[in-house]
């Protein structure tokens, strides 16, 4: 028995309510995985950020109509079709794909959706070659780190510098004085030998 209307008005809310939330879509070509299959796909991307959307194109179409952001997606809709949704890791999503599409080497990427451009497969790619979200933070949590670290050093090192040039002053004024009272000490006893003769 077929999908109701009521049904299929769910489905399409469903879709545009996860699609609201996306910022990468991917159109795969499904045909041939078994229902342990999909559900590997689904828990690899589920860990990601991501979810695998098995609807029927028409409903896709439904979802995606008057939407400038995903309508370029019906371009790729035919056939057995499941649509990648990502929602926060663009590059880990797109890498767990192609982890599975090795294993299974059963399916077939037809494009995908980013900011309203329909993208193709090596664009698609491109994007999962990017650092993943947590090698990005990883790499800007080093740099913050290596910055404070010399700020660090720097801000230690600004009393001791200042101590060690006090320090110097402070030895050159002392050796001056030592030298003046030894050169008055001096040119008292001359002038004390003189005034005697």
């Amino acid at each position: 028995m077929g999908r109701t209307f009521e049904n299929k008005q769910a489905v399409v809310a469903d879709l545009k309510q996860t699609l609201s939330e996306s910022q990468l879509a991917v159109v795969i070509d499904y045909q041939g995985l078994s229902v342990a299959e999909i559900t590997d796909l689904r828990r690899r991307l589920l860990a990601k950020g991501a979810v695998c959307k098995v609807t029927k194109n028409t409903l896709m179409r439904i979802a995606v109509d008057g939407n400038e952001n995903w309508q370029p997606m019906t371009e790729f809709l035919k056939g057995s079709s499941a649509i990648v949704l990502v929602k926060d890791d663009v590059s880990g999503a797109i890498k767990a794909y192609q982890d599975f599409q090795k294993a299974a080497k059963k399916t077939e990427l037809r494009g995908g959706v980013m900011e309203g451009r329909a993208l193709n497969e090596a664009q698609v790619k491109a994007i999962g070659d990017l650092p993943s979200k947590e090698q990005l933070m990883a790499q800007i949590a080093g740099a913050i780190n290596g910055l404070a670290t010399k700020i660090a050093v720097g801000i230690n090192e600004v009393p001791a510098s200042l101590a060690r040039g006090l320090q110097a002053i402070s030895e050159k004024e002392q050796g001056n004085a030592e030298g003046n009272a030894e050169g008055n000490a001096e040119g008292n006893t001359e002038s004390n030998g003189a005034a005697s003769e």
